[in-house]
């Protein structure tokens, strides 16, 4: 599904930020798009619905090489988390190649990570993507609050087929960098394997 760019020589893979409303997602891409240098990145563009938002940005990181000569470009996008943007959810989810998964560890958000995660299928599977076959990285985010389940509880409940899955704090940073790396690790190894 990604975009080769002959005239840049680039590969152009998108990545999405999947989640419940208020988990996190804007805070992963906020950060990696203060902490990435302008020189690599893109504009970041912010589309504001009622309580929530969607971002994009593009960012070409400078240490993944090539893959036979095209630079790697990805392009980061949330998705709105709430209930009544399924259809934009949808829209954002066409052309994936790798999905990252932000779940809000607090005890009483649990329900909506497994609506959320539901939906992401749903949505997949309407476009007949695998979910088998895409790269995925699940992230438990806001593991610094008093009433957060235990990371084991929720991997027992989240993980659907043994992806990796990152703690983290992403108002902090902390676990956002990472979770980038796995889920830009994941989406290159399928691409090497599609370009053979």
């Amino acid at each position: 599904m990604a975009l080769l760019n002959p005239r840049l020589r680039e590969l152009i893979s998108k990545i999405v930020y999947y989640g419940p409303g208020l988990g996190g997602k804007t805070t992963n891409l906020k950060y990696i798009f203060d902490h990435t240098s302008p020189t690599t990145r893109g504009e970041l563009i912010t589309l504001n619905t009622e309580g929530d938002r969607t971002l994009y940005f593009d960012v070409l990181p400078l240490n993944l090489g090539t893959i036979k000569g095209y630079k790697i470009r990805f392009q980061l996008y949330t998705v709105p988390g709430q209930v009544f943007y399924s259809e934009s959810r949808k829209i954002i989810l066409r052309g994936v190649d790798g999905v990252v998964f932000v779940a809000d560890s607090q005890a009483e958000r649990l329900d909506a990570n497994i609506e959320s995660i539901e939906d992401l299928q749903e949505n997949l599977r309407e476009y007949d993507y695998s979910f088998a076959d895409l790269p995925y990285v699940l992230q438990l985010n806001k593991r610094d609050l008093p009433n957060v389940v235990s990371a084991d509880e929720m991997k027992k409940l989240l993980i659907l087929k043994g992806e990796p899955v990152v703690e983290s704090i992403a108002i902090r940073g902390v676990g956002v960098m990472e979770t980038l790396k796995q889920a830009a690790k994941l989406v290159l190894i399928k691409l090497k394997k599609e370009m053979r």
